[in-house]
């Protein structure tokens, strides 16, 4: 693809606050990380679709980690085409650097049909997983795959584990501007009411069950959560993903009487974390007799990265707890 410019909030997420209505919020607009992650496949239009999907609910909820963690969203299908879909976001290592994002999706072609995609999936569930690094327990939360789109599984999510109302408005496809070469944008708003406590830490009273935004918020805060929904309601697709608005500008036009506020925007860029120490690291698990299996009819161990394609191709010799040492 060939960028006859670059705009300039492209690959960024803008944090912003509603200060009259107790509510906070991202805006984000992937272009650049999108191309990153799809020319690594050849997905048919489908699957890149949920792909730019998930990229786009990551990149949204993965700015509110904290330096140095990752944030893992998942999708598991059972019965359908689509059986996973898998997003990685990788915070800055310090402040003032790009956030990375990586995803794939794992399917069979030959059950793949003209219906709709989410439909694909089949039954099966919507995870949000948070590394918080070496020494730290992981945090996991899942939801049903449930809504008719992702973005619904992960306002479900945030309503069970975490108890906070969350909407989405989300756009992507693909881009046809002038002079530039077909490719896919996306486009998003996440609001969300400020939470009682940290939303990343879900509080155990009521989790897994069924919430309704009642049973979150007291009357004056659902009155204004339904007024800023009615507001982000009047979103147009372009406003989101077209290069003509900033988010800055857009979140004035749709909610300046709600006092917005933003924050220094995160950059964000595509990424993968493989390398040859880590395939190595990954196998020295294995036995030299366990190795021998997995060796090609040609005399060697290869494996491929999910994510970016990478392919490695390694002498058996130099793998495993047994292999031979320098």
């Amino acid at each position: 693809m060939s960028r006859v410019t670059q705009i300039a909030w492209d690959d960024t997420v803008l944090p912003f606050q509603l200060d009259a209505s107790d509510m906070r919020g991202r805006v984000a607009r992937l272009d650049g990380v999108l191309e990153g992650i799809l020319k690594q496949h050849d997905y048919p239009p489908m699957i890149e679709a949920l792909v730019a999907e998930m990229a786009l609910l990551t990149a949204l909820i993965g700015q509110t980690v904290k330096l140095k963690w990752k944030l893992s969203l998942q999708v598991q299908g059972k019965g359908g085409g689509i059986r996973r879909i898998a997003t990685d976001y990788y915070a800055p290592e310090k402040t003032g650097d790009p956030a990375r994002i990586r995803a794939y999706a794992s399917f069979d072609p030959d059950e793949i049909t003209n219906a709709d995609a989410f439909s694909q999936i089949g039954e099966g569930y919507f995870a949000i997983l948070i590394d918080q690094g070496h020494g730290m327990q992981p945090y996991q939360g899942i939801t049903p795959l449930r809504g008719g789109s992702l973005s619904a599984c992960a306002e479900a999510y945030f309503a069970q584990s975490e108890q906070l109302p969350t909407q989405f408005s989300l756009s992507f496809g693909k881009s046809s501007e002038p002079g530039v070469a077909e490719h896919w944008r996306a486009g998003g708003i996440m609001l969300q009411h400020m939470p009682k406590a940290s939303p990343l830490i879900a509080d155990a009273d009521g989790a897994g069950e069924d919430l309704n935004v009642s049973d979150m918020l007291d009357d004056d805060q659902e009155e204004n959560w339904n007024r800023v929904l009615t507001l982000l309601g009047t979103v147009e697709d372009l406003e989101l993903i077209g290069p003509s608005v900033s988010p800055a500008d857009l979140l004035v036009r749709l909610f300046h009487e709600e006092s917005p506020r933003v924050y220094d925007a995160q950059a964000i860029k595509f990424g993968c974390t493989c390398s040859e120490d880590r395939v190595r690291q990954s196998l020295s698990i294995y036995s030299a007799k366990d190795i021998k299996t997995m060796t090609t009819p040609e005399g060697r161990v290869t494996a491929d990265c999910q994510f970016c394609g990478m392919h490695y191709d390694l002498d058996p010799a130099t793998v495993g707890f047994e292999a031979t040492k320098d």
